[in-house]
């Protein structure tokens, strides 16, 4: 996946084709619809309680962002397959569902199937995805640190006899499969797995692919599920998660001096990505126009953030240049901000060095205050976020902001949001393992 493009498209048309945002699916802890999810973040409310899917109570950290109340079938998603799909893939389908109906794809009335040739030619119609496999492999290595709940080598006996026509609940790529087979697309598939990044990278690759002259349309986002034992046990084990389980609203808490860990979250985010003259012909309604993509490595520690910002500020300045705009271009950023040390004030350099003294001027704020972080569907949910912040105008505040950090001295839009135009909005996810993605959503122009 390349960070920039020189025009002279695969296509042989010696352009660049135009991709616009033509639905948008959405299942958080704040709401199990899009619109439901924004009215959330828009009234500056959590979503992080106490777990309750598993029993936590022997846990240093007792917290999470989860899906409270999911049900599969009320989003018109077939209820057979609530038995077949793990509560990550549920939340997967249900948000593309929720994208394709939006984008005009498929009906809201009406079973899952594929679109009619005369919206999208099958062949020319992809996948792309941020996701990871179940993670019950981690089992042995959390019982040898004594960190297992009662319960749990019960749970790994019953998943050893899983029956191998079960696959889409563990593999990593069933997920893919499925959403191709229900909407019969034929086009690019891919599942990328590089943590917090990985849906924001999906975005970027689906991106590609239609730019390019790959695919006309592709439907791309992420899905996740931490509410888990091994997840929950792995993170508190490197030290990362906050410990506040006496005040678990104000537990995510990015840019402020008194944070101590980020919150695990689960949820999903899908988008329905188009070429623009493909979906001005149906005649699809555009929300805004996905004008750039940048990534990067930090090749710096595994666990640790640089603090020069190094890694993610290439990712945002190749962001940028893809997209052929300026810092004083931007209106808003939609941080990473997870509410770890390290993370926050990294990121904090990045902006400044990519937006110089544009940097203080710009409002940066981190949703993952209230969604939690959703890891692997965290770049595309976000993306969702800058969409809706450009569709309404309105930026969403970071929730938590108490006690300012000098090393984190940026506009964090502390605790109420901002009714104002908003043209250009730059995402950033940055992964654990030093993977970076940024994006560049801004209002499309036709």
């Amino acid at each position: 996946m390349t960070t920039g493009g020189n025009g002279a498209g695969r296509n042989g048309a010696g352009r660049r084709r135009r991709v616009v945002i033509t639905g948008l699916g959405a299942v958080t802890p704040v709401g199990q619809t899009v619109e439901e999810t924004w009215r959330s973040l828009q009234a500056g409310r959590c979503g992080i309680e106490r777990i309750s899917v598993f029993d936590a109570s022997t846990f240093e950290t007792q917290i999470g962002g989860e899906v409270r109340g999911f049900r599969f079938d009320r989003l018109g998603a077939p209820a057979a397959l609530a038995e077949v799909l793990d509560r990550k893939n549920s939340f997967g389908f249900a948000a593309a569902q929720q994208a394709m109906v939006d984008a005009g794809l498929a009906r809201a009335d009406a079973a899952p199937g594929p679109p009619s040739e005369e919206l999208v030619e099958p062949t020319r119609f992809g996948i792309s995805l941020g996701t990871e496999g179940r993670r019950d492999r981690l089992l042995p290595e959390l019982r040898s640190r004594k960190l297992a709940p009662a319960g749990l080598e019960a749970r790994r006996q019953a998943l050893a006899e899983v029956p191998g026509d079960e696959y889409l609940r563990y593999s990593p790529y069933g997920l893919a499969y499925l959403l191709s087979g229900t909407w019969g697309a034929r086009g690019p598939i891919t599942t990328i797995s590089t943590a917090c990044t990985s849906s924001s990278q999906a975005l970027g690759y689906a991106l590609e692919k239609i730019r390019y002259g790959d695919a006309d349309v592709m439907l791309a986002g992420g899905a996740e599920c931490l509410m888990e034992p091994t997840m929950v046990a792995s993170f508190i084990l490197l030290g990362a998660l906050s410990k506040r389980n006496d005040s678990p609203q104000t537990a995510s808490r990015p840019f402020d001096a008194t944070r101590d860990g980020f919150v695990l979250a689960e949820g999903a985010a899908m988008l329905v990505l188009e070429d623009a003259w493909h979906a001005y012909r149906r005649g699809a309604r555009i929300y805004g126009e996905v004008a750039g993509f940048g990534c990067s490595i930090n090749a710096y520690r595994i666990t640790d953030s640089p603090p020069d910002g190094e890694g993610p500020f290439l990712a945002m300045r190749a962001a940028l240049e893809d997209a052929g705009i300026r810092a004083e271009d931007v209106d808003y950023v939609n941080a990473h901000g997870t509410s770890t040390v390290q993370n926050d004030a990294s990121e904090t350099m990045a902006i400044k060095r990519c937006l110089g003294g544009y940097a203080q001027r710009v409002p940066v704020s981190s949703t993952k205050s209230m969604t939690g972080h959703m890891v692997n569907a965290a770049g595309a949910i976000e993306a969702v976020i800058s969409t809706l912040a450009i569709r309404d105008g309105y930026i969403p505040p970071t929730i938590n902001y108490e006690h300012p950090d000098p090393a984190c001295d940026l506009d964090c839009v502390p605790n109420t949001g901002r009714q104002q135009p908003v043209r250009t909005v730059v995402s950033n996810s940055f992964g654990f393992g030093g993977s970076n993605g940024s994006l560049v959503i801004r209002a499309y122009v036709a």
